[in-house]
């Protein structure tokens, strides 16, 4: 039988089984759908894309406690507007920035607050920490670590790594969830998450 001819519940299985081409068949059976769905909640194309990923990569972690007795699209969907959900609260957060200038009947007030909280180490940290992640990177598997490359170093999109690289979108897709999933896990064992 044809992997595409699978059912879901058929594909979900190899997938949890370390099948990342099954999951990447999921993942494009569902993405348009899915987009769909995420766009009409935030209206923001480059937000729909991240939000769209985040969904597959939550299902994909999540996979062995869904119930076959209920549809995965409809489980699917859900994991996707409870995200978006969380995601507008974040976005729609009302904040003043301190840099905004106090307006009052007689005229503005600026504030300037010395920031005490400088820490030399602090700087210091952060390098390492960039450069451990960089580490983690260059160990990835070549086929990984291209698409990671081309996504976050050079910014491009899921359609250009396709295009320059040869292949189908959901295989780019399924790869880059799988890298980030690798670098979780590096990172997670570094205490870098």
């Amino acid at each position: 039988m044809n992997s595409e001819d699978k059912t879901d519940y058929e594909l979900i299985d190899e997938a949890i089984n370390g099948n990342e081409a099954a999951y990447g068949i999921i993942m494009e059976r569902y993405k348009n759908s899915l987009h769909g769905i995420i766009y009409r909640m935030v209206r923001n194309q480059e937000e729909t894309q991240d939000l769209v990923q985040e969904a597959f990569i939550k299902a994909y972690n999540a996979l062995e406690s869904f119930n076959k007795q209920y549809s995965f699209s409809t489980w699917l969907f859900k994991i996707a507007s409870n995200n978006c959900i969380d995601h507008l609260r974040k976005r729609r957060l009302n904040t003043t920035s301190i840099d905004t200038p106090i307006v009052t009947k007689d005229g503005s007030i600026t504030q300037d607050i010395p920031d005490s909280s400088y820490n030399p180490e602090t700087d210091v940290i952060r390098n390492e920490m960039i450069n451990n992640i960089h580490n983690v990177i260059d160990q990835l598997p070549e086929k990984y670590r291209e698409v990671i490359n081309l996504r976050h170093k050079q910014d491009r999109s899921y359609d250009e790594i396709a295009i320059e690289l040869e292949l189908p979108i959901g295989t780019v897709k399924a790869r880059i969830f799988r890298a980030r999933e690798i670098l979780k896990k590096s990172l997670s064992k570094m205490n870098l998450r």
